[in-house]
């Protein structure tokens, strides 16, 4: 693998308690200018990032084990996109693709093609944010079908539109007091390994949940499916093998769309480009964002040239959507992940991650499971003896983390979930040092 250089020392420091002066100094103007509802999970400030450490104002140096939420794939600061970025910067910042185009654009579509599964004809539209994009996923499948239901699933996350926000299944922080949301929607259960029956296959589950579809909904009335190929918000949830394959065949089968929401999934997170290719499923059309362009904001839909091509001309768009800079950051991406060989990296992250925690399955009795591939790795806590899921854990070992300098996320359905998301371009070494203050903080939450 490429020797990667790093711009700050890759070690974890923490001189005090968290968070420092400078922060608290921050945190007192933003009670002042920030509305209330945005929250954030570390209290200290950040000044600098780079690799698998974010250097906060008062010269803290933290692991970061959440990327952004899976953002940072290829780091903070990769070489590749800090050049692109400054290059198109000095040439324009925005001219509105719909109204003045230009060429980052046409070649991120282009290379979203190449690398999106299957080798039928694609297409592209680009946008701002993974919401946007599942929108207008939903948007052209609804066109191109000329019908209007659509399917999700249990423990689902999609955005916080309107519309992104009717799919998504958790209520708490997303939904609460924001309704009415979208109509025809509707709701199917998922594989769930860790909590179907013992024994379920993905196909039984994939039959469980279509069976419901074709009697509550209706298969005639199904514009699209559309699924996290491994769940984010709620829980990082690996389907069984087969359920995947078996929604894409059904949906063939009844001329629905099958759309795989890969926003947090997809763009070598899993060690491979995106999470169906685990499978070697084709869907009909893919949402990408988070990782695809090196932090600065873009998403996009991808998906079969005549589906994408159902829509009238300006139907779709936006102002920023596909901003100039943010394709010049794809591209150096996009480079990078290939160049590093980052789809190696992430698997070589899931090799460590196992080997430093799947002993604390059996030793501390309140993991319950360790799932996920390559860089998007879980492990759900529950009461001892049993699958009662147990958020009190999750949370005081995250906050345990942070006090020793690592940053973690927590996430799922019951709150019990701690999810791993580092940067690809994080050294072993350090990697190695931020797992074993996560596992120490596990064993304290076990006494």
């Amino acid at each position: 693998m490429t020797e990667i250089q790093y711009r700050l020392e890759q070690v974890r420091r923490v001189g005090g308690a968290l968070p420092g002066p400078r922060s608290r100094e921050l945190a007192g103007r933003r009670t002042s200018a920030v509305a209330a509802g945005v929250a954030s999970t570390v209290p200290a400030y950040a000044a600098d990032a780079d690799g698998g450490i974010v250097l906060d104002v008062d010269g803290n140096q933290l692991v970061d084990l959440g990327s952004g939420i899976a953002v940072t794939t290829v780091g903070a600061s990769a070489p590749a996109v800090v050049a692109k970025v400054k290059e198109a910067v000095e040439h324009f910042t925005h001219t509105c693709f719909m109204i003045t185009p230009y060429e980052g654009y046409v070649a991120v579509a282009e290379r979203l093609a190449e690398l999106t599964p299957g080798d039928h004809a694609k297409k592209a539209a680009l946008f701002n944010s993974g919401s946007e994009a599942v929108e207008n996923a939903v948007k052209i499948a609804r066109v191109h079908t000329k019908r209007q239901a659509i399917v999700v699933f249990d423990h689902a996350y999609h955005g916080r539109t309107n519309m992104t926000l009717a799919m998504t299944a958790k209520v708490m922080p997303y939904k609460q007091g924001f309704g009415p949301f979208a109509g025809e929607v509707y709701r199917v259960p998922v594989s769930y390994p860790f909590r179907d029956p013992e024994g379920m296959t993905g196909p039984e589950a994939a039959r469980r949940a279509l069976l419901q579809v074709e009697k509550q909904v209706g298969a005639e009335n199904v514009a699209a499916v559309v699924i996290e190929p491994i769940q984010g918000e709620g829980g990082f949830i690996v389907p069984a093998e087969g359920f995947l394959p078996a929604l894409s065949e059904w949906c063939t089968a009844n001329g629905a769309v099958f759309v795989v929401d890969e926003v947090q999934a997809g763009v070598a997170r899993t060690g491979e480009w995106f999470a169906v290719d685990h499978e070697g499923v084709v869907p009909d059309l893919i949402a990408v964002a988070k990782g695809v362009a090196g932090g600065m904001p873009l998403s996009g839909v991808v998906g079969r040239a005549e589906i994408m091509d159902s829509v009238h001309a300006g139907g779709l768009g936006g102002t920023y959507g596909g901003n100039p800079v943010a394709c010049a950051a794809a591209l150096g991406a996009l480079q990078t992940i290939e160049e590093w060989d980052l789809l190696a990296r992430a698997r070589r992250i899931e090799e460590i991650v196992r080997e430093e925690l799947t002993p604390l399955v059996e030793e501390t009795g309140i993991v319950g499971e360790i799932r996920g591939r390559g860089g998007m790795m879980a492990l759900e806590f529950v009461l001892p003896g049993g699958k009662e899921p147990d958020a009190d854990a999750a949370k005081a070992i995250a906050a345990e983390c942070l006090e020793q300098g690592v940053i973690i996320l927590t996430c799922g359905t019951f709150g019990n979930i701690v999810r791993l998301l580092p940067p690809l371009v994080i050294g072993e070494d350090l990697l190695r040092d931020g797992l074993q203050v996560f596992a120490q903080a596990i064993r304290n939450a076990a006494k």
